[in-house]
Parts: C-alpha cells; sequence; structure tokens
C-alpha cells in the first residue's frame, strides 16, 4: 500500500505539473519509483550536449539514466512543485546564480564525496557542496578590431569610462550572466563603486539592452556597436558552426580578456553544474554520475561539445577554444554570486539598467 500511495502520488503529480511544462520540456522520459539500476536526470543542457555522456554512463555501469530536458528555470520551478513526489534524483543547469537559487529554494541537498572535492576546485563548487561545477565559461569582451584597438582595454571597470559612450551593447538586467558579473564585482569593488560603474556603463550603450550574446555578437559583427559581453561559449558556437553567416561573425570579432595584470583578480569566469536533489531516491547512482562526469575522458568531451573549458584541472580546453589564448581567471568562490545576487539586481535597477 505504501509503494502504491507514492506511485499515485507522483503520476498525480506528473499530470498536474505537465500543464506548466509542456512548452518548455524538450524531452522526457516517466519514471517514477526508485530503483536500484537507474538515475533520474532533470537537465537544462539540451539533450544532444549531455546525452552522449550519459548513455557511456550507462555502458559502463548498467546504471540506467532517465532524461528529461527543458529550460532551467522550467524545470527548477518542477522540482518546487513537486516537492518531495519528485523523481528526479539530479539537476544540471547553468550558472551559479540559478544553482544558488535551487539550493535556496529547498530542492538540492549537500553531499560530501572525497573524490568530486579532489576532482572540482574549491573555488567551482558550493561552499556548502550542494552542487559542484562540470565546465567553466568566461564572460569577457568582444570587439570589432576595426573599430577598436585592443590596446584601449584593461578591466571590466574600464567599461564605464566616458571614451566608450555609445559604443556598448548588452543583455538585459534580468540576464542572469549579467546579474553574476555584477555579483563578482561587488565582491571586488565594493557596493558604492559597483553601482557607480553599472551607471557609467548603461551609459555608454549605443541601443538600449536587447537579445541573447548571440545576438550581442552578430551586432558588433554588423556595427551597431563595437563592443560587448558575452560568454566565450558562445563566440565558439559560432567558429564551429556549420552555417557560413556564423562562421562571418566570429571572423569579423576579437576577444579581449580584462583584469589580466598580476595586481587584477583575473578573468569573470562561471560554470554549469550538478546538484543531487532533496527528493533523490538514487543517491548514490547520482554521486557515481557526477563522479563520472569529471573524469578525464568525460571532460573531454562535455567541454568541447558545449565549447567550455573544463572545471578538472590537467585538461586541456578544447580545439575550439584553444586560439582564445590562455588567461588568468577569477578564483573567487562561485557561491559568493548567489549569496550577492539579490544585491547585485539591486543596484541594477536602481541605476536604471534595463
Amino acid at each position: 500500500m505504501r509503494l502504491q500511495t507514492s506511485f499515485i502520488s507522483r503520476f498525480l503529480n506528473h499530470i498536474r505539473f505537465s500543464s506548466l511544462t509542456l512548452a518548455t520540456v524538450i524531452s522526457s522520459t516517466p519514471f517514477y519509483a526508485a530503483a536500484s539500476d537507474e538515475v533520474n536526470v532533470y537537465s537544462a543542457r539540451k539533450e544532444a550536449l549531455i546525452k552522449p555522456a550519459l548513455d557511456r554512463f550507462s555502458d559502463e555501469t548498467g546504471i540506467t539514466v532517465n532524461l528529461i530536458t527543458g529550460s532551467a528555470d522550467a524545470l527548477l520551478r518542477r522540482l518546487q512543485v513537486e516537492g518531495d513526489a519528485s523523481p528526479a534524483d539530479m539537476f544540471i543547469t547553468v550558472d551559479a546564480g540559478r544553482l544558488f537559487r535551487a539550493k535556496d529554494a529547498g530542492v538540492l541537498q549537500p553531499i560530501k564525496d572525497a573524490e568530486l572535492e579532489s576532482a572540482i576546485p574549491e573555488n567551482l563548487r558550493d561552499s556548502d557542496d550542494y552542487w559542484f561545477g562540470l565546465s567553466q565559461r568566461a564572460r569577457v569582451v568582444f570587439y570589432n578590431p576595426k573599430k577598436v584597438d585592443a590596446s584601449e582595454f584593461s578591466t571590466y571597470e574600464d567599461l564605464a569610462n566616458p571614451k566608450w559612450k555609445g559604443r556598448i551593447c548588452t543583455r538585459s538586467s534580468t540576464n542572469i550572466y549579467n546579474q553574476s558579473l555584477v555579483a563578482s564585482m561587488i565582491d571586488a569593488d565594493g557596493k558604492e563603486a559597483t553601482l557607480e560603474w553599472i551607471e557609467g556603463y548603461i551609459g555608454n550603450l549605443a541601443r538600449p539592452p536587447f537579445g541573447g550574446d548571440t545576438d550581442l555578437l552578430k551586432a558588433v559583427a554588423a556595427g551597431v556597436c563595437d563592443l560587448t559581453l558575452a560568454n566565450t561559449y558562445y563566440f565558439g558556437r559560432l567558429g564551429q558552426s556549420s552555417n557560413p553567416k556564423d562562421n562571418e561573425v566570429y571572423n569579423k570579432l576579437a576577444l579581449f580578456w580584462p583584469n589580466q595584470q598580476a595586481n587584477e583578480r583575473g578573468a569573470h569566469v562561471n560554470v554549469s553544474g550538478a546538484a543531487v536533489t532533496a527528493s533523490a531516491s538514487n543517491v548514490d547512482n547520482a554521486v557515481k554520475l557526477m563522479r563520472y562526469l569529471t573524469n578525464h575522458e568525460s571532460q573531454m568531451w562535455y567541454a568541447d561539445v558545449n565549447n567550455e573549458y573544463p572545471v578538472v584541472e590537467g585538461v586541456l580546453p578544447p580545439k575550439s577554444l584553444q586560439p582564445f589564448g590562455e588567461f588568468k581567471a577569477d578564483k573567487l568562490s562561485l557561491s559568493v554570486l548567489g549569496d550577492n545576487n539579490r544585491l547585485a539586481v539591486e543596484l541594477m535597477d536602481e541605476a536604471g539598467w534595463k
């Protein structure tokens, strides 16, 4: 009776939530009851960017991976609505800010695992062990070399300099990537200086905030503006695309790594990451899967297919990113990005970043 009740509860919960996720969930495999030979994954990474690694895990361990993919925000809402009845064992999403939101919502549980702690640098995992990084991306300057000389750049802070007035394109303040960048600046420069920076930065915009990172890169290539901030993997995708128009955009742009001097903190980095859900019935298998995704072979594949940087030291970046060169990364604990997120949003609102 107990198992039957649990099954019915999960089934009804699945039906109740299906109307919320129909438009956002890309693919789904129904799963409800726990099994010793399976693990259930909610992933904000598209199926093509994660499933081959999960299939190899299944082939090598005999553990079946049931995968549901969808948008990061929709999957987090799903976890919240399903609550203790959620069948999910693992949640994979992008940006430490989103991982913090999941932790803050109470849908994750901490995992103490010596193997994961040894593999993943401390700053790229949650300080309370609620999530672990799987890959890195940097949010840096992309510019049109026909309009800007690299010698004009220096730091993120310098983008508030009036010399850039009317020359910058940017995404909305609602974008988590921008929020995390501002959160990192709060830690580095303090609240007041960061507010002044935001005011100067948005005062230099060529047009109101718009689009996503790819749109911004295309705008710089088209001459709408001279420079933008974007995540490195978007640039890498353009270079690896089979679409000649994407390649054309890639070839018109150049990358600059900010804050690289000896006394500076380095370029802002963030992660895609994984966590075990609070409702997990297959905790051991979820941990085994996280360990698998941080082994050398998986890190090479995952970084290559996502055009991102590995989190495990000693694993080389994919060939698509090697032309970008080496850089100094900010070693700030990414947990701070979540801690500072609310203040970052408040400062962006106060400064009028739309």
